[in-house]
């Protein structure tokens, strides 16, 4: 079988698509034969040797594969052969066969491609747990949404859209704003200004009739998380998602006891190892709304796997709009 391997840490560029041996379903786990990779941010920082974990060298990288499964091992009585399931893992992902455990398998609507299946993964399970789990949406909520052409951002969008919120969607440049309208986002919020720190907080307030965001989904970090800290209703959430500008926002504490703010933070993996029941639980209910017309897949484009290198630099160049997926 193919696989990407990294060998060292360092610039994407330098793994390779080299040939392995196709692996053996051991006690608990699933073989699935791979039509189909997501492409994240994460999975660069992961290569270049950036993310929090690092495994150890050498390895395949890739958070999540959709795919067929093929076989299973002793004990497994959830699933069969020919059963249609995301898999999700640490990493690992990125070959024409792989091994995980049962548990970590979710399954998909027989009305989804592959490549939609890999892109209604992680980061609508991130976005999903984020507004319900860190942000305790709620019907009529306002939600401001960063990054909101992203990934994570769409499904955010759309997630609020499905559930009876109003979107925020805070995106950097014009050419993003047909795509996020087009995912239900009710105002555009500017993020390009030289003078973030007001612009955003009038935009937001003129946006709600003076309320603000009861929630806030950052994916950006630096200025845009202190500006949209200054966007936030009282007893507003802030969700800290990811930092794509690079740079590690610091909180003045004043502005949570003034305003009775609060913040919180989104690890995705942890749901998926600690409470892998409620991650299928999360996932089924999305699938519903799939079924339902309630949500969309904006996958933009699929590279062959040899490609990987260009999918990842077109997210590092925030280029993506949505998803990119991998195909074997």
């Amino acid at each position: 079988m193919r696989a990407v391997v990294v060998e060292a840490f360092g610039p994407v560029e330098t793994a390779q698509v080299v040939e392995l041996p196709v692996p053996e379903p051991g006690p608990g786990q699933v073989l699935i034969e791979a039509k189909a990779f997501g492409v994240n941010y994460p999975d660069m920082m992961v290569i270049e040797g950036t993310y929090q974990f690092k495994p150890p060298l050498p390895f395949i990288p890739g958070k999540e594969l959709a795919g067929i499964i093929s076989k299973v091992g002793p004990g497994v009585d959830r699933w069969k052969p020919g059963d249609r399931v995301i898999g999700q893992v640490e990493y690992g992902a990125w070959a024409e066969y792989v091994a995980i455990d049962e548990n970590t398998c979710l399954a998909i609507s027989d009305k989804m491609s592959f490549e939609q299946a890999t892109s209604m993964g992680m980061v609508y399970q991130t976005a999903w747990f984020a507004l319900f789990d860190r942000g305790q949406f709620g019907p009529g909520d306002v939600v401001m949404v960063t990054g909101a052409s992203g990934g994570v951002g769409l499904a955010a969008v759309q997630i609020v859209q499905a559930m009876g919120g109003t979107v925020l969607a805070g995106v950097g440049s014009p050419e993003k704003m047909d795509a996020v309208r087009a995912a239900g986002a009710d105002h555009i919020i500017d993020l390009s200004g030289d003078d973030l720190r007001e612009s955003v907080r009038a935009e937001v307030f003129a946006a709600t009739d003076g309320h603000g965001a009861d929630i806030c989904l950052d994916m950006v970090g630096g200025d845009v998380f202190e500006a949209c800290m200054r966007g936030l209703a009282w007893r507003g959430r802030m969700v800290v998602v990811g930092f794509t500008s690079g740079t590690i926002p610091t909180i003045k504490a004043g502005h949570l006891l003034v305003k009775n703010i609060a913040v919180a933070g989104i690890q995705w993996s942890d749901y998926r190892d600690k409470t892998p029941e409620i991650m299928a639980d999360a996932q089924a209910r999305m699938m519903e709304l799939f079924d339902e017309g309630k949500l969309g897949v904006e996958l933009m484009k699929s590279y062959p796997m040899d490609r990987f290198a260009a999918a990842l630099t077109a997210i590092r160049e925030r280029r993506v709009v949505g998803k990119v997926a991998l195909i074997p």
